[in-house]
């Protein structure tokens, strides 16, 4: 009777342990941080959906305004720059790394600016069928990106949150103390200003020669 009572007790606290524990947070931590990976891979799908439209953009807009070769070897190159910055997981938990990411493709951000209002200075652009999906893409991206940063930014918020609360801090402490805080998109310095974007030509170098000095009065 005694053996089969502790046969119980022991079958009973083996069923009860796991609820016990999964009560306690225990699972919430590698369950967060596996959510803003997630989320991360999404943020990521985004900036290459973008990098992989820029160069037919680049190659149609030269088509038709080849002159303004400055803001296209400025989209090439940010792009370049934008993709040669390591983006795999590991960077959510290094601020300097995620930093570098972040500042790389606000870079590209600002740098196809100018390639969005280009068709105003050259009419032509409006009537080009490829130009004028291309651009839809990448206005479709840039939305796709906002809204993958922003769910990654809640999913990172939440992690954060059960690092430092009670009662998952304790396994933040003990069990998982090699997890780190995840770090978070902020919003560029110029975020909330419109971009200004002028494509008028440079002043002429040109114009009438300086007035000659005045003669020195006889002595």
């Amino acid at each position: 009777m005694n053996r089969t009572l502790a046969t119980s007790r022991r079958l009973l606290l083996v069923l009860v342990l796991p609820v016990a524990l999964a009560g306690c947070g225990i699972n919430a931590i590698p369950s967060q941080d596996e959510q803003v990976k997630k989320q991360w891979g999404e943020v990521q799908n985004q900036y290459q959906r973008r990098a992989d439209v820029i160069p037919n953009l680049v190659a149609t807009v030269k088509g038709y305004a080849a002159q303004e070769s400055s803001v296209l070897i400025a989209v090439t190159q940010a792009r370049a720059s934008a993709t040669q910055v390591p983006a795999d997981s590991s960077i959510i938990n290094d601020p300097a790394a995620f930093q570098r990411y972040q500042q790389a493709q606000n870079n590209l951000s600002t740098a196809i600016l100018p390639l969005r209002v280009l068709q105003e200075s050259y009419p032509d652009l409006k009537s080009n069928t490829n130009f004028l999906a291309l651009q839809s893409q990448i206005e479709g991206t840039e939305n796709r990106i906002a809204i993958a940063r922003r769910d990654y930014n809640e999913a990172a918020a939440t992690y954060n949150t059960t690092l430092r609360t009670f009662p998952t801090v304790i396994w933040a402490k003990t069990l998982y103390g090699s997890q780190k805080p995840a770090n978070l998109f902020s919003a560029t310095p110029t975020a909330q200003t419109a971009p200004t974007v002028s494509f008028e030509p440079a002043p002429s170098a040109s114009g009438p020669p300086p007035a000659a000095p005045a003669a020195a009065p006889p002595k």
